[in-house]
């Protein structure tokens, strides 16, 4: 009988979501160590991943503790996936996958969360930043959407682990661009755009946004990541300021 693997995650930021999105569509079962992204850079965490980044696994199956999003994922797949669910076992396939995981890791993730980082977190505002990062997250969504162009899926015929690598990110980019309310930044790109639902309309990510609500509840965080209490984007950047303020 398989046991439970451990995850440790933080439940805001959208990595951790990439691998239990993996574990839901695999039917692994798991168990989730939450704790608050202050504590991030602290035992016991810091125990269990030196660099201070969430998500990290320990799974009692195989005595590994593994951390980085992206090789907990091929490891995932490696291990779990037997039935080829979300991967195939061609070499062109396989390689073409290990491409796309390797684009939204050095590419998606980074960009909006650097995007998001300037444009909405940080103490100051740096104009040439935040528009080296905007123009970032336009060009990796103009080259996702030319990439599905007449396609449903980014390798073959399935939703793989490739494209559920970027769903999490995708979600929040309206927090990184700042998108007025009402708006999808997904509209001027309408292949990402349908890629996007198409994943987001999928049994595991509904029971992911019900497991990652109720945790950011118990840290009185909204859906969105912001404190409860806070009502706009700009009572946030206010809230932070203060924050800061108060640090000096």
């Amino acid at each position: 009988m398989t046991k439970p693997i451990t995850v440790w995650l933080t439940p805001p930021g959208p990595n951790p979501w990439k691998v239990i999105t993996i574990l839901e569509e695999l039917q692994v079962p798991y168990v989730i160590h939450s704790f608050k992204f202050d504590d991030v850079k602290k035992p016991p965490f810091i125990d269990i991943n030196p660099n201070g980044r969430v998500p990290a696994i320990v799974d009692p199956n195989t005595n590994l503790l593994l951390w980085e999003s992206g090789a907990i994922i091929q490891y995932l797949e490696e291990v779990y996936d037997t039935d080829n669910k979300l991967t195939y076992d061609s070499l062109n396939e396989k390689h073409l996958l290990n491409q796309y995981l390797h684009f939204q890791m050095s590419g998606q993730g980074p960009y909006f969360g650097q995007c998001g980082w300037f444009n909405a977190l940080h103490s100051e505002k740096l104009p040439s930043a935040i528009d080296r990062y905007v123009k970032e997250d336009h060009r990796l969504l103009g080259v996702l959407n030319t990439v599905l162009e007449d396609k449903t899926w980014l390798v073959g015929d399935k939703c793989t682990f490739a494209d559920l690598a970027f769903l999490p990110w995708n979600t929040r980019l309206d927090m990184a661009l700042l998108t007025p309310p009402g708006e999808d930044p997904l509209a001027p790109y309408p292949n990402v755009q349908a890629w996007q639902k198409r994943m987001e309309s999928r049994a595991s990510w509904k029971k992911v946004l019900e497991v990652r609500s109720k945790l950011m509840d118990e840290q009185g965080l909204q859906p969105n990541g912001i404190p409860k209490g806070i009502k706009t984007f700009q009572e946030y950047e206010e809230h932070i300021a203060s924050a800061n303020e108060a640090k000096k």
